[in-house]
């Protein structure tokens, strides 16, 4: 069977079988294995195991369980109820505040959980209901949580960008520098765009009822200023990992080690978090995610094993690069795949398929490979607020169930929009990824 019809058979097969429900993993490494077999014989299947194990034995991805487990200590203590209550003092009184001061409070909480699944549920579970109360329409109040809960996979500490730098053998502390400017961008036009929605809905400028006697107020700053204090400690520790990594201090699996233990243990001391049960659920909501994504690159890894076994690699990266386009034609396919290709598979599964085909390709085409990561990214955030699989989408609908999906989409839209303006903004002025890597850590690393 020639390459071409063995990848259509394996792209059919493999939609089919995540279109009835099969975990990614599952169906990533079926395929496989079912295409191996089919291909080479039984004996094939002797590579299986070792190729499996030896996806996962790179020191790298120690990180990646560490920094889930330092998100899971965020997440799980009261950290998003006392940001978000601290962002709400300063900016809830501005004409649709409180929205804007969900996606701030969602860049910061993304920062400190590295997850958008933990940022959009643990922001979301806050303001969703205070913006339903307040008066905002559900698609906004639906909207600016799932939009901003993307940012938890491009503001660093990103395990994305962890799974990226070690599927491309590329910097992992410029990869973490290089989404920070960009993760603003698109918070400052989350915002914008939040602003205008609220203009067009009637404002929500008074946050507080009128009558509220000065007594009460006070009481509310004093208790937003506590929770300020409360935060604070975590920003620190989220600034102390990021300066050890760009100052080449220590490795990201080093500083993932240190941010877990400091951030389990602020969890304990400033949040009185002593109970046995509290620490089984964050350890047990660590070991989930952590196994869930080692099992999507293991198979992935296997996947794409298969794929260059079957001469289909080579056979999709031959035509692209034999393509006779301008450079930004090629990147414009590129994208178009990566955002089909969110529509349907978690960002790490993309990635790890993807990002080595991908790398020698932008680089002939003289693009920086930290820029495309960027790019790549934004395109998976936007397929976390898209169907049909659209994870945030999901979580919203789980907060609040009453809303519609059809809100809760429609008010998600308008930010895949600002995202996409925001990639069209990269390739104008590309510095806005480059400048802040080259100016830390020198040009060309």
């Amino acid at each position: 069977m020639d390459p071409v019809t063995s990848g259509i058979l394996v792209l059919v097969v493999l939609l089919t079988l995540m279109a009835i429900g099969t975990p990614i993993a599952f169906a990533l490494g079926g395929v496989s294995v079912a295409a191996l077999v089919m291909d080479r014989g039984m004996g094939e299947l002797t590579y299986f195991g070792e190729t499996f194990f030896n996806s996962i034995a790179s020191f790298g991805f120690v990180a990646i369980p560490m920094f889930i487990l330092m998100g899971a200590a965020v997440a799980s203590s009261p950290t998003g109820r006392d940001l978000y209550r601290s962002l709400d003092l300063w900016m809830g009184r501005l004409p649709g505040g409180l929205a804007i001061s969900n996606i701030a409070a969602c860049s910061i909480f993304a920062a400190l959980s590295g997850s958008s699944p933990a940022t959009a549920a643990a922001i979301g579970k806050l303001g969703i209901p205070e913006m339903r109360k307040r008066g905002y329409p559900d698609g906004v109040a639906a909207g600016c949580i799932a939009a901003g809960g993307t940012l938890g996979i491009l503001i660093p500490p990103s395990v994305t960008m962890i799974v990226y730098g070690i599927s491309t053998e590329t910097s992992i502390g410029r990869l973490f520098i290089a989404g920070a400017m960009p993760g603003l961008m698109l918070a400052l036009l989350f915002m914008a765009w939040t602003l205008i929605a609220c203009k067009l809905a009637g404002g929500y400028s008074t946050p507080n009822p009128v009558a509220e006697v000065a007594a009460q107020v006070k009481q509310n700053i004093e208790g937003n200023m506590k929770a300020l204090v409360r935060v604070l400690p975590f920003l620190v520790v989220v600034m102390g990992i990021l300066f050890a990594l760009y100052g080449g201090v220590a490795t990201p699996s080093e500083a993932a080690g240190v941010g877990a233990f400091l951030c389990l243990a602020l969890a304990i001391i400033v949040y009185r978090m002593w109970q046995a049960r509290p620490l089984k659920i964050i350890m047990r909501d660590a070991l989930r995610e952590s196994v869930m994504i080692m099992l999507i690159i293991a198979a992935a890894e296997i996947f794409a094993f298969a794929l260059s076994s079957l001469f289909i690699t080579q056979t999709v990266a031959g035509a692209i690069a034999d393509l006779e386009v301008n450079r930004w034609v090629l990147m414009g396919v590129i994208n178009l795949f990566l955002l089909v290709a969110g529509f349907f598979l978690p960002p790490v599964a993309v990635i790890v398929m993807t990002a080595p085909i991908l790398l020698p390709i932008i680089q002939a085409a003289n693009f920086d490979p930290y820029w495309f990561a960027v790019v790549l990214t934004i395109n998976l955030e936007i397929g976390l607020i898209t169907p049909p699989v659209g994870l945030n989408l999901f979580i919203i609908k789980g907060i609040a169930p009453d809303i519609s999906v059809r809100d809760i989409l429609m008010g998600s839209l308008p930010y895949a929009l600002c995202m996409v303006l925001g990639i069209v903004l990269l390739c104008f002025f590309p510095s806005i990824v480059t400048w802040l890597p080259d100016a830390v850590m020198g040009a060309g690393g």
